[in-house]
């Protein structure tokens, strides 16, 4: 499904449900409360977004400590769970998402190449993580690397949607 599609469908089961949602973007930079807000109707489950690029932001706006950033990285498990968690607290929030990566074609590492993504969900009983590495399927296209995340994002909230 295209992610047009999937924002429809995350929309209207967040809306029949009567639930919020937040979102902490880095490397999808916003594309992520694009797509929901290019619904009619979002309005009604979305109220707050954050990108935060920057680890000062990330610090400042979403709490994330400073030693998991020195130790394990922006681009890790644990600074994504931080920022979901952060953005739905912050949001008040049924759900809090992330994203935080390397959406290349510069920017990896041997330990993180281009594509090593970590996302996250944030609820109230459980916060769930998935290291995404696109590099394989999508090459070193930035933006084919931003929308499958965008895309996987979409996917892990309606199968967490589905146990709500």
């Amino acid at each position: 499904m295209t992610n047009e599609q999937l924002a429809d469908i995350v929309v209207s089961r967040l809306s029949s449900k009567n639930l919020q949602i937040a979102t902490a973007e880095s490397c999808t930079g916003g594309m992520l409360a694009s797509y929901i807000t290019s619904i009619s109707g979002s309005s009604n489950v979305f109220e707050y977004g954050i990108i935060s690029y920057a680890n000062r932001i990330k610090q400042s706006e979403l709490d994330v400590p400073t030693e998991d950033l020195i130790k394990f990285g922006a681009v890790s498990e644990q600074v994504a769970i931080s920022m979901a968690d952060s953005v739905r607290i912050k949001s008040n929030a049924d759900l809090g998402i992330s994203t935080t990566g390397i959406a290349g074609p510069t920017g990896g590492t041997k330990e993180k190449p281009v594509g090593t993504v970590h996302i996250a969900v944030s609820t109230n009983a459980k916060t769930y993580h998935q290291k995404l590495e696109l590099l394989a399927e999508c090459g070193n296209d930035r933006d084919l690397i931003r929308k499958t995340t965008v895309n996987r994002v979409f996917n892990l909230v309606l199968q967490l949607l589905d146990k709500i």
